[in-house]
């Protein structure tokens, strides 16, 4: 019994954090991924970005993540790109605050240039930052 709780304990113990969900968005000329609050309509809006890049100024991401209350330092969101244009990873980052109950939506935007560096993005990986410490991450399946 005891050591199925020291299990359970370090389970619980073990997790402080999590990048639970990163959605990547076409952005336009005026700065929208979407026209309206519907998802329907977000979902044709992207299809028609993809389909006419010229329509195209940039990309962001918007990321869902949470933390555990021990994590009490600055928190930093880190976005790192690879794309079709040859070069290093561009990286984003963000100061972000705790949400309620320390899950929370953060949005990083590539401006035109990072989007002109990376050209289309082919691979992604979120990091979590306390201070300078990894607290979660997830990545895209071609990272």
């Amino acid at each position: 019994m005891l050591f199925a709780l020291s299990l359970w304990a370090g389970v619980l113990l073990g997790a402080e954090g999590k990048v639970i969900k990163v959605l990547p968005h076409w952005v336009d000329f005026q700065g929208r991924h979407t026209l309206s609050p519907s998802l329907y309509e977000r979902d044709a809006y992207q299809e028609l970005l993809r389909n006419h890049p010229e329509k195209r100024a940039g990309l962001q991401f918007e990321v869902l993540w949470k933390v555990s209350s021990r994590v009490s330092g600055p928190l930093r969101l880190r976005m790192e790109l690879r794309g079709s244009n040859p070069g290093p990873s561009e990286i984003v980052e963000l100061e972000v605050k705790r949400g309620f109950f320390g899950r929370r939506w953060s949005r990083l935007v590539l401006d035109p240039q990072q989007f002109a560096r990376v050209g289309t993005v082919t691979a992604w990986k979120a990091t979590l930052l306390d201070n300078q410490q990894v607290v979660a991450e997830n990545q895209s399946f071609l990272w």
